[in-house]
Protein backbone atom coordinates (compact mmCIF):
# COMPACT_ATOMS: atom_id res chain seq x y z
CA UNK A 1 0.00 0.00 0.00
CA UNK A 2 1.45 3.42 -0.56
CA UNK A 3 2.18 6.17 1.70
CA UNK A 4 0.80 9.24 1.13
CA UNK A 5 3.18 12.19 0.28
CA UNK A 6 2.64 14.69 2.93
CA UNK A 7 2.86 11.87 5.60
CA UNK A 8 6.38 11.07 4.00
CA UNK A 9 7.27 14.97 4.08
CA UNK A 10 6.50 14.96 7.77
CA UNK A 11 8.24 11.56 8.59
CA UNK A 12 11.23 13.75 7.19
CA UNK A 13 11.03 16.85 9.47
CA UNK A 14 13.15 15.87 12.59
CA UNK A 15 11.22 14.86 15.75
CA UNK A 16 11.45 18.01 17.79
CA UNK A 17 10.11 20.50 15.19
CA UNK A 18 6.80 17.52 14.79
CA UNK A 19 5.45 19.48 18.04
CA UNK A 20 2.63 21.98 16.83
CA UNK A 21 3.78 24.29 19.61
CA UNK A 22 7.56 24.22 18.27
CA UNK A 23 6.20 24.53 14.42
CA UNK A 24 4.00 27.38 15.85
CA UNK A 25 6.91 29.29 17.59
CA UNK A 26 9.48 29.19 14.56
CA UNK A 27 7.07 30.28 12.36
CA UNK A 28 6.46 33.23 14.94
CA UNK A 29 10.50 34.19 14.76
CA UNK A 30 10.66 33.60 11.35
CA UNK A 31 7.78 36.03 10.52
CA UNK A 32 8.59 38.80 13.00
CA UNK A 33 12.62 38.61 11.96
CA UNK A 34 12.10 38.88 8.06
CA UNK A 35 8.64 39.88 7.05
CA UNK A 36 6.85 42.17 9.92
CA UNK A 37 6.69 45.79 9.15
CA UNK A 38 8.68 46.14 12.88
CA UNK A 39 11.13 43.61 11.90
CA UNK A 40 14.41 43.46 13.89
CA UNK A 41 16.20 45.56 10.89
CA UNK A 42 14.01 48.13 11.64
CA UNK A 43 14.05 48.31 15.05
CA UNK A 44 17.86 48.42 15.04
CA UNK A 45 17.40 51.36 13.09
CA UNK A 46 15.08 53.41 15.17
CA UNK A 47 17.87 52.55 18.15
CA UNK A 48 20.69 54.12 16.32
CA UNK A 49 18.53 57.21 15.55
CA UNK A 50 17.26 57.55 19.04
CA UNK A 51 20.86 57.01 19.75
CA UNK A 52 21.99 59.58 17.31
CA UNK A 53 19.19 62.12 18.11
CA UNK A 54 19.94 62.08 22.28
CA UNK A 55 23.53 62.70 21.42
CA UNK A 56 22.68 65.55 19.48
CA UNK A 57 20.19 67.06 21.86
CA UNK A 58 22.69 66.65 24.94
CA UNK A 59 24.95 68.89 22.63
CA UNK A 60 22.49 71.69 21.52
CA UNK A 61 21.61 71.86 25.33
CA UNK A 62 24.83 72.36 26.02
CA UNK A 63 25.31 75.23 23.71
CA UNK A 64 22.08 76.79 24.59
CA UNK A 65 23.30 76.89 28.04
CA UNK A 66 26.87 78.63 26.64
CA UNK A 67 24.06 80.65 24.71
CA UNK A 68 22.49 81.59 28.04
CA UNK A 69 25.59 82.83 29.92
CA UNK A 70 26.80 84.79 27.29
CA UNK A 71 23.65 86.76 27.30
CA UNK A 72 23.66 87.25 31.11
CA UNK A 73 27.18 87.98 30.93
CA UNK A 74 26.23 90.79 28.31
CA UNK A 75 23.63 91.57 29.99
CA UNK A 76 25.21 92.55 33.20
CA UNK A 77 28.33 95.04 31.57
CA UNK A 78 27.08 95.72 27.95
CA UNK A 79 30.12 98.38 27.83
CA UNK A 80 32.66 96.06 28.27
CA UNK A 81 30.87 93.46 25.72
CA UNK A 82 31.05 96.26 22.95
CA UNK A 83 34.58 97.42 23.49
CA UNK A 84 35.95 93.75 23.23
CA UNK A 85 33.65 92.83 20.97
CA UNK A 86 33.23 95.69 18.17
CA UNK A 87 36.12 98.03 19.24
CA UNK A 88 34.25 101.14 20.23
CA UNK A 89 35.42 103.57 22.38
CA UNK A 90 34.71 106.85 23.67
CA UNK A 91 35.50 109.93 21.45
CA UNK A 92 38.51 110.91 23.52
CA UNK A 93 39.89 107.06 23.19
CA UNK A 94 41.98 105.52 20.59
CA UNK A 95 41.69 101.78 20.31
CA UNK A 96 44.99 99.51 19.89
CA UNK A 97 43.97 95.88 18.67
CA UNK A 98 46.93 93.31 19.03
CA UNK A 99 46.78 90.24 17.37
CA UNK A 100 48.39 87.37 18.56
CA UNK A 101 49.63 84.78 16.48
CA UNK A 102 49.29 80.89 16.83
Amino acid sequence: MAKNPIQILFNKIPKPFRNRYVLVVVLFLIWMIAFDKNNVQVQFNLSQTKKKLEQEKTYFEEEINKTRQGKYDIEQDIEKFARERYFMKRADEEVFVIVEEE
